[in-house]
C-alpha cells in the first residue's frame, strides 16, 4: 500500500466498520458510526419496548437517558441499559 493512500485511509476511515456494543450486558454488533435511540431500541431481536428507558453507561460519571430521537456516537466497547420507564412505588409499612 502506497504511503499516501494509507495516510488518506487515516484521516477518512472506511465506512464499513464493526462496533461491538452492549445493551443490558448482551453482546451485538453494528455497523453504524451513529445511531438513534430508536436505531438502538431494535438492535436486540426482541425490540425494547416504549415501557422501558434506554440509557448510556457513563463510566465515572451520569449515566445517560438516550431519547428515540436522539444520536449516539458509536464506538467499540459502548455499553447501554434499559430500565423501566415507571417506577410504581411500593406501599408504606
Amino acid at each position: 500500500m502506497s504511503e499516501e493512500k494509507e495516510q488518506k485511509e487515516h484521516e477518512h476511515p472506511p465506512e464499513h466498520h464493526e462496533f461491538h456494543i452492549q445493551i443490558d450486558r448482551v453482546h451485538y454488533t453494528v455497523h453504524q458510526r451513529f445511531m438513534t435511540g430508536e436505531q438502538l431500541r431494535h438492535v436486540p431481536p426482541t425490540p425494547i419496548g416504549p415501557d422501558r428507558d434506554l440509557f448510556e453507561v457513563v463510566p465515572g460519571g451520569t449515566d445517560r437517558k438516550i431519547t428515540d430521537s436522539e444520536e449516539v456516537e458509536i464506538r467499540d466497547g459502548k455499553r447501554f441499559f434499559t430500565a423501566p420507564a415507571q417506577i410504581n412505588p411500593g406501599r408504606v409499612l
